[in-house]
This record gives C-alpha cells, sequence and structure tokens, in this order.
C-alpha cells in the first residue's frame, strides 16, 4: 500500500503543480525507475510515458534517452526481447546524439545483457567490450566491478572459464574495499555459477548461501528467486533431493507470484533434472515439456528473425548518417575544386601543373577508399555468414536434443517395467536407447568440431606411464579387429615412459588414429602402435598395412569434413570429422602430427609430444 501511496501522491504534484516540474525531478525519478523490481513493471511504463511528455512540454533533450531505456527494461521485464532491443537500441542512438558517454555505455550494457538472455553470447560480448572501452579509465570502483562482472557472465557462456574467474576475482578484489558502496552479490552469483559448472559444488554451496542471507527480506524478489534456484540445482547434483525440493518449490512459487514466464521456465527445468534424478521419468518428462513449450514460447526462430532485422535497420541508420557527412564532405570538396580551378587558371604554366596533380592524388585517393570500403563490406558479410552457421549450430543443439531426451525418458520409464514386456520388446526398446545415445553423440561431435575449444574441455595434467597406458587403448580395440581378423601389436622402449600431460585428450588422439587404422586395414593384416622417446619429445606411431592415401591427398587429410578417395574395407562408416579433431586435440596439447603413406603400402601417423 506504501507504493502506490507514493505514486499517486508524485503523480497529483506533476499535475497540480506543473510550474515547479524540472528536469531535476524528472531525472530522479528516472533513477528511482530503475530500482523498481519485475511486479512494478507497469509503473515504470507509466513513468516512461509521463517522463517522455514532460520532457517534450519542457524541451529536455535527455529525455528521450531516460523514457526510451525505461520501454526497453519495461519490454524485457516481460520478456519481450524483441521490443526490448529495439528500444536499447533507440536509446543507444538518442546517447551517441548527445555525445552523452554515460547514456551510451548504459545503452550498450542493456542491449549486451537482453543478448545474453536470448542465448546470443558472442553478440552480448562485442556490446560490452564497447562498454568496456568507455569505462576504461574513468575511475568509477562501481562502474568497473559491474562491466568486469557482466563480461565474466558472458566468458562463462562462452566456455571461457579461466578468463571469467580472473574477471570476477579482479571484481572483488576491487569492491571489497568499499564494503556496502559496492554490491557484490551478482559476482558472487555468478562465480558460484562457475564453480558449478566445474562440479565444484562445496564452493558453489559457499557463494550461493551468502547470497540468500543477504537478499531474505530483501526488496528485490528476483535476486532472490535466482538464490533459490542456484541451490535447488547445485543439491539435485549432490542427490540431495530434499533440499533441493524445498528450494524448488520455493523458487517455483516466487516466480508464480512475479508473473515471470522466463523464470517460471527455469525453474520447470530444475525440477525435470531433480525428479529425473529421482528414477520418476514421467514426472521428469512432464516438467521437461512444460519448460519446453515456455522456452520455446519466449524465444523462436521468428524473434532471432526479427531482431535481426531491428539490427539491421539499426546499422542503416548509421550508414544513412555516415553518408549525408559524406555527401557534405563531398560538395565542399567540390567547392574547393572549383575555387582551385579558377586560381590556377590565373597563376599560368605553374598554377596548371599543381592543379592537375591535386586532382591525380585526388582520384588515386577516391580510388584507394572505393577498394578500402569493398574489403570492409566483404569482411562485414563474411562475418555474418559466420554469424548465422554459429546461431544455426546453437539452435540445432537446443531443438535437437529435446527430442533425444524425450526418448531417453520414455525408454527409462518402460525399461522400469520389465514384467509387461516380452524380450522381443525389451530388446527392442534397447536399440532404441542406443539409437537415442548415438544421435546425441553425434549432435556433440558436430559441436565439438565448430568450437575453438576441445568440446570445453579443461586441461587437467597428470603424469602416466605410456608403455601401461598403450596396452589398455590397444586392449579396448581388441574386439573390433577380431571382427576383421587384424592383429594388434604394441612396441615398446621396454621400461617405465612417463608424459606430462592431459591423459583424456591423448587417449582421444590413440582411439581415433586406431580406429582408422582398422577400418582401413584389410582383413588378416596387422595394426602396430609404437611409443618412444626422443630426446625433450615423446613420439606415439600407429602403422597399418591398410589401403593407403593417394600423395596429392596428403595435404587435405586433416581439414575439417575431408574426404579422400580411400575407404574402408569392410563397408565402415566415415564422416571426414576424426583426423580433424586429432589435429586439433594435438595443437590443444602443443603437439605435432605426420603422416606418411603410399597406395596399397599402408600409412604411418607420428604424433610428437613434448614431455
Amino acid at each position: 500500500m506504501k507504493y502506490w501511496i507514493l505514486t499517486l501522491t508524485f503523480y497529483c504534484f506533476l499535475h497540480q503543480a506543473d510550474a515547479q516540474v524540472d528536469t531535476t525531478y524528472l531525472k530522479a525519478l528516472y533513477d528511482r525507475c530503475l530500482d523498481f523490481s519485475e511486479d512494478k513493471a507497469d509503473s515504470m511504463l507509466y513513468y516512461a510515458n509521463l517522463i517522455k511528455r514532460e520532457s517534450d512540454r519542457m524541451k529536455f533533450i535527455k529525455g528521450d534517452v531516460l523514457s526510451l531505456r525505461l520501454k526497453g527494461i519495461f519490454e524485457e521485464l516481460n520478456s519481450n526481447y524483441t521490443s526490448a532491443i529495439e528500444f536499447y537500441l533507440e536509446s543507444l542512438d538518442a546517447a551517441r546524439k548527445l555525445s552523452d558517454v554515460a547514456y551510451e555505455k548504459a545503452a550498450l550494457s542493456d542491449l549486451a545483457i537482453a543478448y545474453a538472455t536470448i542465448k546470443e553470447p558472442s553478440k552480448a560480448k562485442s556490446f560490452y567490450l564497447q562498454a568496456a572501452r568507455i569505462s576504461k579509465g574513468n575511475g568509477d570502483i562501481y562502474d568497473l566491478v559491474n562491466t568486469y562482472n557482466n563480461l565474466a557472465v558472458i566468458y562463462t557462456q562462452l566456455k571461457q572459464f579461466d578468463s571469467a574467474r580472473i574477471l570476477l576475482n579482479d571484481a572483488i578484489r576491487f569492491g571489497k574495499p568499499f564494503g556496502q558502496e559496492v554490491d557484490l552479490s551478482s559476482t558472487y552469483n555468478n562465480l558460484g555459477n562457475l564453480y558449478t559448472l566445474e562440479k565444484n559444488f562445496d564452493q558453489a554451496l559457499v557463494y550461493f548461501r551468502r547470497n540468500l542471507a543477504q537478499h531474505q527480506g530483501g526488496e528485490n524478489p528476483g535476486d532472490l528467486w535466482v538464490d533459490l534456484l542456484n541451490l535447488a540445482d547445485v543439491y539435485s547434483e549432490l542427490r540431495r533431493f530434499d533440499s533441493a525440493t524445498k528450494y524448488v518449490d520455493a523458487a517455483m512459487k516466487l516466480a508464480k507470484d512475479l508473473e515471470s514466464k522466463s523464470k517460471e521456465a527455469d525453474t520447470y527445468g530444475i525440477l525435470a533434472k531433480l525428479k529425473e534424478y529421482q528414477g520418476d521419468y514421467r514426472t521428469a518428462y512432464k516438467h521437461l515439456k512444460r519448460w519446453y513449450t515456455l522456452d520455446t514460447a519466449l524465444l523462436n526462430g521468428d524473434t532471432y528473425k526479427t531482431i535481426a532485422e531491428l539490427q539491421e535497420r539499426y546499422h542503416a541508420k548509421e550508414r544513412e548518417v555516415a553518408n549525408q557527412l559524406l555527401q557534405e564532405q563531398v560538395e565542399k570538396e567540390s567547392l574547393r575544386t572549383r575555387i582551385a580551378t579558377i586560381l590556377a587558371i590565373g597563376l599560368a604554366v605553374i598554377g596548371i601543373l599543381i592543379a592537375i596533380a591535386f586532382i591525380t592524388k585526388r582520384n588515386a585517393n577516391r580510388k584507394l577508399k572505393s577498394t578500402n570500403e569493398l574489403i570492409v563490406q566483404q569482411n562485414e558479410k563474411l562475418a555474418e555468414l559466420n554469424y548465422e552457421k554459429n546461431s544455426l549450430i546453437s539452435i540445432v543443439s537446443h531443438d535437437l536434443s529435446t527430442p533425444f531426451t524425450t526418448i531417453q525418458v520414455w525408454g527409462h520409464v518402460l525399461q522400469s517395467e520389465p514384467g509387461q514386456l516380452s524380450e522381443d520388446q525389451q530388446r527392442a526398446i534397447s536399440k532404441m536407447m542406443q539409437a537415442s545415445n548415438n544421435g546425441e553423440a553425434m549432435i556433440r561431435r558436430i559441436l565439438d568440431v565448430e568450437r575453438k575449444d576441445i568440446g570445453g574441455h579443461r586441461m587437467l595434467l597428470e603424469n602416466f606411464d605410456l608403455t601401461i597406458f598403450t596396452e589398455e587403448v590397444i586392449d579396448n580395440f581388441r574386439p573390433m579387429a577380431a571382427k576383421k581378423n587384424i592383429q594388434l601389436h604394441a612396441e615398446g622402449p621396454g621400461k617405465e615412459l612417463y608424459l606430462l600431460s592431459d591423459k583424456q585428450l591423448v587417449a582421444r588422439i590413440c582411439e581415433n588414429l586406431l580406429s582408422n587404422a582398422i577400418k582401413y586395414t584389410p582383413k588378416g593384416k596387422n595394426v602396430w602402435v609404437s611409443v618412444s622417446e626422443d630426446q625433450d619429445a615423446i613420439n606415439i606411431k600407429v602403422r597399418d598395412e591398410g589401403v593407403g592415401i593417394e600423395k596429392d591427398e596428403l595435404p587435405y587429410l586433416f581439414s575439417k569434413y575431408s574426404k579422400i578417395s580411400s575407404m574402408p574395407t569392410d563397408g565402415e562408416t566415415s564422416t571426414g570429422l576424426g583426423l580433424s579433431i586429432v589435429k586439433r586435440i594435438v595443437q590443444e596439447i602443443n603437439g605435432k602430427i605426420f603422416c606418411e603413406s603410399e597406395p596399397g603400402k599402408g600409412s604411418l601417423f607420428t604424433v610428437v609430444l613434448k614431455k
């Protein structure tokens, strides 16, 4: 009731005492609206329109920036990201016309947050970096901490965990000396999420509990909802189901009280995970379907298309302004040229030669400028195509993973009632589950090739014996080799040979090379795996008696999706991805890979790793 009294009082003041309203009151009202929680979104729209109306009346030049930003925040609170981004872009344009860096930075931050919310981290990173350039060197600790915190979220979404951790720790280091003047709860929340992704749940709980204690009884229920959902997620991973249920139920109640579809969707996602871990697959499926329905309603293909159109309209507007400035420059240049021509005629031969030289140089500059503009346009087009490709991959991973998850959930449901199924039906369900797992693995493998990092793998160094390691890898492939009557041989130095590296990545290298060797080797032949040391390096070699590779195809062997003329000897499939992945992994652990081959005589792959 106190909130409504305050609203009505201010409204009456504005309309009964127009003569006393000035820009200071409008700015104070704008600042107050920024502190509104999600349940006060309608009031924010009301005040945004009021600020616009009063600013037009008083000719307050900053009124458009303030009003447009509040409208964008209103649309974002209601999950209307298309409209929100449109208002933020207009606010950014208005701020730049005023040359007001503070409002320009606010608009850039708003755009970055909106793009991060709709799972476009690369675009969000671009806007945050623009904001960071403005913030650099301004001496505002709150601004610095906020910028570091936001950038860390984007780096986390991009799986660049080490960069995110550095930024978050720097934010705490700069902000802590200022006590309550700088609120670090968002930083602690992001550190908790980072530790959750790294499976360090005990450390994550430290930060999530600290924020819960701070936000309980506070004025912003949105922050409290985040704390409750984070704790529910971590307790689910720890299989502490009573605690997880307590927090997820509280989060769902709060999301519905706030009438937030986005928060309700995220809560259903955690509920689905919790029920799956408890073995209640039917309920998990219901929650999963509810999450997917809400999530897809909030963000679908039309939304992406509309946002792209908004972005293009904004850039078109920027280009229009740039063209106007260029036209003015051309007109001024033409005027100077006419004056120079008149003067040149009066100055005889020397003046004429100077004018000719000037015109020649100007034409050369115009040609160079035209060439540079064409190169810039081509680069922009390539960047757009690459962005569309990455967006498509993100959509594929989001939309295709859901049906595979649904198949697995129903498969678990059917397998949990074995007494009602025949042996053939049980076998069919097993085949269905295997096909679903293969489908998910295919999606992960495509993403594995497209991402710059190796599937988000975090490097874990350990010192292991390569001789024992090689024998274990070969043993895993003996059943595959036995089907083709291929003999596998291990060759070593006859002593312990230790390597300090990431064992999992080295295993992936060997498994890919050994699998290929068996595929391309005819029945009854041999495959060798050998390890040796050479001064400060380790050599891993895989040699076969297979079909070999043509000499002119060797330079393209490690290219992504490469297809060579050599074919597997027993009808096996090949996607052309394996050797591309191998080369990327070898480079990741600071190694090199070579291939020697001759058609009909087999191939030799050599991997050189530093000790």
